[in-house]
């Protein structure tokens, strides 16, 4: 899934980083050692940084739980829990009693609090479900699980007696399109990749296995009923990767082998949660441009299907990414405003809504979850959750909404130069629009500085506070000198579905004008050289990098990452063709024209824009044939331009030198198109 795939990607960005740091200030060229140089200490120093996977809550809201990188030296990534009221008192849970290599992660207490349970991949890699008391013992788990496939969303039974997990048996790679697929050679019918993702259950008592959804179906998303009877999940038919664009939502009891349909939804879905009377099913529903990048509105609709869906956030000028039933029928939520994190509670009824708490910050231990654990405390919510900013580096945050703080010191002593940061709103087209300015270290006002502006990726996505931005490693630019800015156009989450959706069959056009006018709006408040503005973005980023030269001289450089520059031919080449029907209505067979408009290849010849593309050797999401077609395009007009396709890498990058190279070429890059006058 989406979020074990970043924070596998994460946890190998930061493992070794001293050693490759090392080798990279060694290879530079004489007129390149320098900046190799700085790029190796500034990425040291970013591998000092412990890496924290999740944060939990007990029920009784006593007990905190996490996952994270281990003491200096030990590369072992273990779970920790710990009294809330004595976070002095750490005790470490491991499934080894040694401290060879292995990574813990998704921890979760058991509906007493008495236990632990979490996933281990000690053994050969692979990943199993392992269990520990909580009474302070610190001897290794107990093993639980013997599964031989890819594990994942681990889960409690309200009565304690199963935990519940994704499971794909006999995989053939992670069920994500961000990893990299097979080849395809030979009778392509038959090797299309057939995996199915299926509810498992590990019977607590005995450690008995068994996939108890329906056959066939591919589960993405699930839930359990409060009395244990029931399952929710959201599946479709296989393949995992395309079909989630188009998965409905399903109910089962584990009686029986078979799933009811309860709802066919409009957009995608994301989040089935039961509500504490077991009538209802609530879900977000909304334009999503990949599994785990949930955003959109909060609905319920009955267990039974027959009731019309009920949207309890209509019209909302915000993003519900995430929300949690209370026991008395109402919820909390946290949603994207603007580019900041606000938790609300929700009144279900009157589809009133209180907010809690806001920050300028990331909420879990990515920059696109929204995800927190919330006790179910009869004095009050008790909340757990990993946060982290431009500023701040990733802790655990315990408490309760009056008295909400961070609870562990793991990165106090980090020593890692971090960006100033500011909130810029401007108005474009009657649309208020937000992003994220960085400073370049040591600023200056009398002086003018270069700009780089990044490109999310989605388009139905968002930039948030973030100490380690991934594909470009892009916090590391202010320290070369660099403006950096991060704009959510139209298109982006943070201001209500409307606004997510005002990009549809228009991409490149009107965010690209949100784009350029932020820039004017950054220009006009900051030293920046507007002779020295270049753009950068991966995926749908690296779309727009490869579109905006055709478009305006503004940008003098641009680096496409995993971008496509012919939607026509990439809706017949990629592995995730359902995801464009959300966004155009139709397919390219039979709209050309509406696919051709925010195509680059359409208006090719108008670029003088150099660009240096990079792709992995087997991104299904975004293929390399796409960069291909736009390099070649340039080598031809005599644009300047170089292509770096990865060898073995898929949508995101797994290989730490991989990453490196990625930030190492793109400074470089820019370095050359944009030189200091």
């Amino acid at each position: 899934m989406l979020y074990r795939h970043l924070f596998l990607m994460a946890f190998v960005l930061f493992k070794g980083y001293t050693v490759l740091a090392q080798k990279l200030a060694n290879n530079g060229t004489a007129n390149a050692s320098n900046l190799r140089e700085q790029i190796a200490q500034f990425v040291e120093q970013q591998g000092q940084v412990k890496y924290i996977s999740q944060g939990v809550i007990s029920h009784d809201g006593k007990l905190v739980a996490w996952a994270a990188d281990g003491p200096a030296g030990n590369s072992t990534h273990a779970i920790y829990f710990a009294p809330v009221k004595e976070n002095l008192k750490i005790i470490r849970i491991s499934a080894s009693a040694g401290e060879e290599y292995h990574y813990d992660t998704e921890p979760e207490f058991s509906p007493d609090g008495k236990h632990l349970a979490f996933l281990s991949d000690k053994e050969d890699g692979q990943n199993q479900v392992y269990i520990a008391n909580t009474t302070g013992s610190s001897s290794p788990a107990k093993k639980l699980s013997n599964f031989k496939g890819y594990v994942s969303h681990l889960k409690w039974s309200p009565d304690g007696k199963y935990i519940s997990v994704l499971y794909v048996e006999d995989a053939n790679r992670e069920p994500s399109p961000m990893a990299a697929i097979g080849r395809k050679v030979g009778l392509i019918d038959s090797i299309l990749n057939k995996d199915v993702q299926r509810i498992a259950l590990v019977e607590v008592a005995t450690g008995e296995a068994r996939q108890v959804s329906t056959a066939g179906l591919y589960v993405f998303e699930y839930d359990w009923s409060a009395n244990s009877q029931n399952l929710a999940y959201t599946a479709a038919l296989p393949p995992g990767d395309d079909n989630w664009y188009i998965a409905q939502l399903y109910q089962q009891n584990l009686a029986s082998p078979e799933a009811k349909l309860v709802y066919k939804p409009e957009w995608q879905i994301a989040l089935p949660k039961w509500s504490p009377d077991g009538k209802n099913i609530a879900f977000i529903e909304g334009l999503m441009s990949d599994q785990g990048g949930t955003g959109g509105e909060i609905f319920t609709v009955s267990a039974d299907g027959k009731s019309t869906p009920q949207n309890l956030t209509p019209g909302r000028k915000s993003t519900p990414g995430w929300f949690k039933w209370m026991p008395n029928g109402n919820m909390l939520m946290s949603e994207f405003v603007g580019g900041s994190v606000v938790i609300s509670s929700l009144n279900t009824a009157a589809k009133a809504t209180k907010q809690l708490w806001q920050a300028d910050a990331s909420i879990g231990a990515t920059s696109t979850s929204l995800s927190l654990s919330v006790s179910d405390s009869k004095n009050g919510p008790v909340v757990a959750f990993v946060a982290h900013g431009w500023s701040a580096l990733p802790e655990v945050w315990v408490g309760t909404f009056k008295k909400l703080k961070p609870f562990t010191k793991l990165n106090s002593a980090a020593k890692l130069p971090l960006p100033l940061a500011k909130s810029m709103v401007w108005q474009n087209e009657g649309y208020h629009v937000q992003g994220w300015l960085l400073f370049p270290a040591n600023y200056n006002p009398a002086k003018k500085y270069p700009l780089l502006v990044t490109v999310h990726g989605g388009p139905a996505w968002i930039a948030t506070p973030t100490w380690m931005a991934p594909d470009f490693n892009t916090t590391v630019y202010p320290q070369m000198g660099y403006f950096v800015f991060f704009p959510n156009a139209r298109g982006s989450y943070g201001q209500g579905e409307t606004f997510t959706r005002a990009n549809r069959r228009d991409w490149g056009f009107g965010d690209l004008r949100d784009i350029l006018a932020g820039v004017d709006a950054v220009a006009a408040q900051y030293s920046i050289d507007t002779s020295r503005v270049g753009l950068l973005g991966w995926s749908y980023g690296g779309s727009q990098a490869m579109f905006a030269g055709t478009q305006t001289g503004k940008f003098k450089a641009v680096v496409a990452g995993a971008g496509s520059a012919d939607w026509l031919s990439y809706y017949g080449q990629n592995s995730i063709d359902k995801w464009m029907r959300s966004f155009f209505g139709t397919s390219p067979y039979d709209d050309p024209a509406a696919y051709a408009k925010v195509s680059a290849m359409t208006y090719i010849k108008k670029t003088k824009t150099p660009a240096l593309i990079l792709v992995g050797e087997r991104d299904g999401e975004s293929p390399p044939p796409q960069s291909l077609q736009y390099w070649h395009a340039l080598k031809e007009l005599g644009v300047p331009t170089q292509l770096m396709i990865y060898a073995d890498e898929g949508h995101s990058f797994y290989k730490p030198e991989n990453t490196l190279d990625v930030t190492l070429r793109t400074l470089e890059w820019f370095n050359t198109h944009l030189p200091a006058k």
